[in-house]
């Protein structure tokens, strides 16, 4: 028991981040988007991950519901300097995350260090923001999921794929939740680092 806890706690840096991209209003994604958007948000716990978003209403937020339902670990990442204006000026919720990064840099730096920060990102319901967020992640060459719903998100970013002229092999689609993070946690151990290990002294010049 001691082993599997020192290993836990050593290793931590092993738990699989998934930053879940989406629209913060939510008018156009569709009937069930709400239960589909929950069901993802129930998977990522399940399978062990944690869930990164952008501290944001809408999509992301279901996604957050739905991981804490199961006892999931939600971090969120804000456009805010502060949790006052978090709340104030830019109206963003502080339920459901057990802990919020406040950047400081608006939408678009928030979008760069939201998905700099994870190990991979899906992209549920989303509009011009999560544009921006996968094609970070494409040019970082993370692990994408493209979740598929009665949205028209996923059509859009698999046409911009097809016509980027760049195939890229760690995109997965789907509709199905389960198989979607499934697939996305397989490209990420592929490259995932287990432990750092020092192979050769350093010297110091004295």
């Amino acid at each position: 028991m001691d082993s599997l806890l020192n290993s836990t706690m050593k290793h931590g840096h092993n738990q699989i981040k998934i930053c879940v991209s989406g629209a913060a209003e939510t008018g156009h994604c569709g009937l069930n988007a709400l239960d589909k958007a929950k069901e993802l948000g129930r998977e990522i716990a399940r399978q062990g991950a944690i869930l990164v978003t952008g501290a944001t209403t809408g999509f992301p937020f279901w996604v957050a519901m739905g991981v804490k339902e199961l006892g999931g670990t939600s971090i969120g990442f804000s456009p805010a300097a502060t949790e006052r204006e978090h709340v104030e000026v830019y109206k963003l919720p502080l339920d459901y995350m057990d802990l919020i990064v406040y950047t400081g840099f608006g939408y678009p730096g928030r979008d760069l260090l939201l998905t700099r920060s994870s190990d991979a990102v899906i992209c549920g319901c989303g509009r011009v923001g999560t544009i921006h967020e996968f094609t970070v992640a494409f040019e970082d060459g993370k692990a994408i999921g493209i979740f598929e719903g009665p949205w028209e998100m996923g059509a859009e970013l698999e046409e911009i794929v097809a016509k980027g002229n760049r195939p890229n092999a760690k995109i997965v689609v789907g509709p199905d939740p389960k198989k979607l993070v499934e697939d996305v946690i397989a490209l990420v151990k592929k490259d995932k680092i287990a432990e750092y290990r020092v192979t050769s002294p350093t010297l110091v010049n004295k």
